[in-house]
Formats: structure tokens, C-alpha cells, sequence
């Protein structure tokens, strides 16, 4: 379904990715971890759209999608939630959800049907009771569920979840882990960049680490979190012997 080959991005003198290669099939749950500074957002940033790579290539879907603007990206069946939520803050959150359906570029919808898919979104992520509330009065919690509403607005095939359990209670981990299981039951892709370890060990499939913009290791999530070079790079021994 995607797929990076030799993948860079340069800030200046700061390669933020270098020679990135990596593959996603239909169909699976994959983590992408690594520490802080390791590559991962500008990854995401990359392949969405929002940041043009300084080579390599990006394919999704079959379709070399390199060089296409994040609109475009997205309308071909991408979507993405970020780090630092940025909800219209003056509209309802059945609105936000409501426009995310109408600029997603997803075909047929008029703004009747574009609220009544609105709503059903809302009601997936457990916000059907905040519908008519702006934002602006939401907590950051819910606020992070409305990021994941919009991010599904335009039924998206491939969905790239950043750091979206950052945050929540102990109490919401499970209601987040229970969502990314039951999005990829629909038949959704998932990526999910996430610092939570053991909510990317119970819902991935398959773990890709990144170190410095590189591909330290890859494999299962038993494999990961015994590999010695994750452990030193990333995850420490007394994490690692836990699980």
C-alpha cells in the first residue's frame, strides 16, 4: 500500500531522514518508534504531503506520490492526526467533523450528508454527546478524540496516527487501543507513532524503529523489545526485561 525507497529530508546541514526505506502493506497495524528526535514526525510530515522530501521516492497505492501537495495526498485516501491538535476552536466539533468530510475531496457528499457522516464519526470516537459543543470548550482530551474524528472524515484507506495517546489517562489507553483495533477491523491501514510501548505491542503487528533518521530495527513487537540495539538506543534494559 505505501511505500518509502531511499527516502531523505535535510534541514540545512540536519538530515532529518536519511535513506529511509520501508514498506506498508494493506491491511496491517505498524508502530513506528524511536527517541525523541529520531525522525518520526518528519516522516509522517513527508509522506502526507506537508513537507517535500529531499530525495527518494514515495509510492502509494501504486501511484508515485512524491511530489504532490497534502491536499492531494489526501484525497487519494491518506489522512493523518497530529501531535498539537488545531481544531477550529469557534466551531462545533460536529462541525470541525462536518468540514473535515466536505474538503476531504471524498465524492457525492451535500452538507446534509457531509453531518450525517460527521455524526457517525463522532459517535466511533465516543463523541456523540459532545456534537453541538465547540471546541473551544472541549478538554484537550476530547479534543484529541475530535483530531482522529476529522483525520476519518474523508474515509480514509491509510490513516497515520502521530502520538495521539500522548496525554490521556490510564483509564482512556484502552478505549484508544480498543479504537485503532476496531479501525483496522473496517478494513482501515494503520501507522501509529506512539511513546506508549505497551499500547504498540498490543494492537501492531509489526514494529519499525527509527534512530537519527535511520532504520535501526525491524519486526515483530517480541522481536523489538529484546533486540540489544533498540534496548540501547531506545527502550532501555529495565523496560525491555518487563515485558
Amino acid at each position: 500500500m505505501l511505500e518509502l525507497i531511499e527516502v531523505s529530508k535535510e534541514f540545512g546541514g540536519l538530515h532529518a531522514l536519511s535513506s529511509l526505506s520501508l514498506t506498508i502493506d494493506e491491511g496491517e497495524v505498524v508502530g513506528l518508534i524511536g527517541p525523541n528526535g529520531s525522525g518520526k514526525s518528519t516522516a509522517f510530515n513527508v509522506i502526507t504531503g506537508y513537507l517535500p522530501p529531499s530525495g527518494g521516492k514515495i509510492v502509494f497505492r501504486g501511484e508515485d506520490i512524491t511530489r504532490l501537495p497534502a491536499h492531494q495526498v489526501a484525497r487519494r485516501g491518506m489522512a493523518r492526526t497530529f501531535q498539537l491538535v488545531r481544531p477550529f476552536l469557534h466551531l462545533t466539533a460536529l462541525e470541525n467533523v462536518t468540514a473535515g468530510v466536505l474538503f476531504s475531496g471524498a465524492d457525492g457528499y451535500s452538507r446534509r450528508a457531509a453531518e450525517k457522516r460527521a455524526g457517525e464519526v463522532l459517535d466511533r470516537v465516543g463523541l456523540a454527546a459532545k456534537a453541538n459543543v465547540k471546541a473551544v470548550h472541549l478538554t484537550i482530551i476530547e479534543r484529541k478524540w475530535l483530531e482522529v474524528a476529522r483525520a476519518l472524515a474523508g474515509e480514509p484507506k491509510l490513516l497515520l496516527l502521530d502520538e495521539f495517546m500522548a496525554g490521556l489517562g490510564t483509564s482512556d489507553i484502552p478505549r484508544a487501543v480498543e479504537l485503532i483495533r476496531s479501525l483496522n477491523q473496517s478494513g482501515i491501514t494503520l501507522v501509529v507513532v506512539e511513546h506508549i510501548i505497551k499500547a504498540i505491542t498490543s494492537t501492531c503487528g509489526r514494529v519499525i524503529v527509527l534512530s537519527a533518521g535511520q532504520k535501526l530495527a525491524e519486526g515483530t513487537p517480541a522481536e523489538i523489545v529484546h533486540n540489544p540495539e533498540v534496548i540501547d538506543a531506545y527502550l532501555g534494559s529495565r523496560h525491555a526485561h518487563g515485558h
